[in-house]
């Protein structure tokens, strides 16, 4: 069985916009508790509700990131990132729903498969993703400032 460190939340993970870093390290913390409570053998109603809890709260963390891609006009400005960054999301959450969709015909994800690609998942999504959208953000912030 794979060993998944736990994930340390540090200033590499830090993108710069408070509201989106407070839900990283929501989410880096979920991955965690998942990885401390999931065992080799884990019931459906266990892994049921890690899936959901994760599901639910991505799926709202998506939502703050493109209402703020709207509101800045990254998805106009910088179409071929959005559009990436977009897809990123939709194929995070249809994955999610695809286990869950498993685990209700009783093919139960193992806690290696979850966890690793909960893990790069995340990590790949913050440290490339994510930095590239924070830095869209902060620069039209910065020129917004600056034309008033």
């Amino acid at each position: 069985m794979a060993d998944y460190d736990l994930i340390v939340w540090n200033d590499k993970l830090v993108i710069g916009i408070d509201k989106i870093d407070e839900q990283h390290q929501i989410l880096v913390n979920l991955f965690n508790e998942a990885n401390i409570k999931l065992t080799t053998n884990n019931n459906a109603k266990f892994l049921e509700e890690i899936t959901r809890n994760l599901l639910s709260y991505a799926l709202y963390h998506f939502e703050t990131e493109e209402v703020l891609m709207r509101q800045y006009d990254y998805i106009e400005e910088s179409v071929e990132e959005a559009d990436a960054h977009i897809r990123e999301h939709r194929s995070f959450s249809a994955k999610v729903v695809a286990v869950r969709n498993e685990i209700k015909t009783g093919v139960l994800i193992s806690r290696e498969d979850l966890l690793s690609f909960l893990n790069s998942w995340l990590i790949n999504h913050i440290l490339n993703t994510d930095k590239a959208l924070a830095a869209f953000l902060l620069e039209s912030e910065n020129s917004r400032s600056k034309s008033r």
